[in-house]
């Protein structure tokens, strides 16, 4: 069963970057397969929202909130999901959650049906 574990969150003040990082684990080397993978994250009170996704091509999404602040990218080698964030706002205080599907179509920050889901991290932005 594979398992995914994020790390790397904090507390920041606003203007500051931060990197998450998503490692898997409990899996077969030689298996390890991920069509989409992607960042989410929630915020007390609100729903969870899609941030960045990339599927196994390398092609990436963005919300539009994050676009030119936030990178997705991931290593294959080391079947770890990064996410750096720069330019760090108060909005964006959340839990950030990973996430990872084996299954096709449409990788996209609206998809809901991953399969894998990690424990979250927290980041929180002061002003």
């Amino acid at each position: 069963q594979v398992q995914l574990v994020e790390s790397g969150g904090g507390s920041v003040q606003a203007g500051g970057s931060l990197r998450l990082s998503c490692a898997a684990h409990g899996y077969t080397h030689s298996t390890y397969y991920m069509y989409c993978m992607g960042w989410f994250r929630q915020a007390p009170g609100k729903e969870r929202e899609g941030v960045a996704v990339i599927d196994s091509d390398g092609s990436t999404s963005y919300a539009d909130s994050v676009k030119g602040r936030f990178t997705i990218s991931q290593d294959n080698a080391k079947n770890t999901l990064y996410l750096e964030m720069t330019s760090l706002g108060p909005e964006d205080t959340a839990m950030y959650y990973c996430a990872a599907t084996q299954r096709g179509g449409l990788c996209s920050i609206r998809r809901r049906d991953f399969g894998y889901w990690g424990q979250g991290t927290q980041v929180t932005v002061s002003s």
